[in-house]
């Protein structure tokens, strides 16, 4: 895969951490619950983008209306993989893109700041068919980083960004499985 469009993320032997930012409510339940709960709707597609810059970018660091929390959701690499497995590129053939299961979407990586960079982040949405499973079976653990968050953009807002740095997830090259790859690599 051309290293623009390598997925990074924190990850381990067995997991793999995708960021996702809700409304209060749907996060102080999900944190409960150890998993997405009401009012979470299982009947709309869900994002979640491993690359914890561009949901701060997306979120606006957790101050967007109905983006407030920002959930670090851990889930099994086995589930990741297979998500990717089941994947169509939004850019494919619309016919394709409707009746997929997972779609993947390719978008310029963010600095600290929101400035595009010049390699791409994935976003991958998980359609009504597999969010049971991404919910019930993949998710290892759920944890609120709006605090981090919160602290970080302060940080860098008053000059301390490279401080604000040490705040964020160790974020590396994810090994995808060759047979992966080639479904992945015409990205953008």
């Amino acid at each position: 895969m051309a290293s623009q469009y390598q997925i990074r993320a924190d990850y381990d032997a067995d997991t793999i951490v995708v960021y996702q930012a809700y409304a209060p409510a749907i996060a102080d339940a999900a944190l409960r619950a150890g998993r997405f709960v009401a009012p979470f709707s299982f009947h709309r597609m869900t994002w979640i983008k491993p690359s914890f810059l561009w949901l701060m970018h997306r979120s606006n660091w957790a101050r967007k209306p109905g983006q407030e929390r920002v959930l670090a959701v851990r889930i099994t690499r086995q589930g990741w993989e297979d998500a990717l497995s089941q994947a169509v590129l939004t850019t494919a053939d619309p016919a394709a893109v409707a009746q997929a299961a997972v779609h993947v979407q390719w978008d310029p990586e963010r600095s600290l700041r929101g400035a595009a960079l010049n390699h791409y982040s994935i976003q991958v949405g998980i359609g009504r068919r597999l969010i049971r499973a991404f919910n019930d079976d993949w998710i290892v653990s759920l944890t609120d980083l709006t605090p981090q968050v919160r602290k970080a953009a302060t940080m860098t807002q008053t000059g301390h960004a490279t401080k604000a740095k040490r705040l964020f997830p160790a974020e590396r090259v994810y090994p995808l499985p060759r047979t992966l790859e080639g479904l992945l690599s015409s990205g953008g």
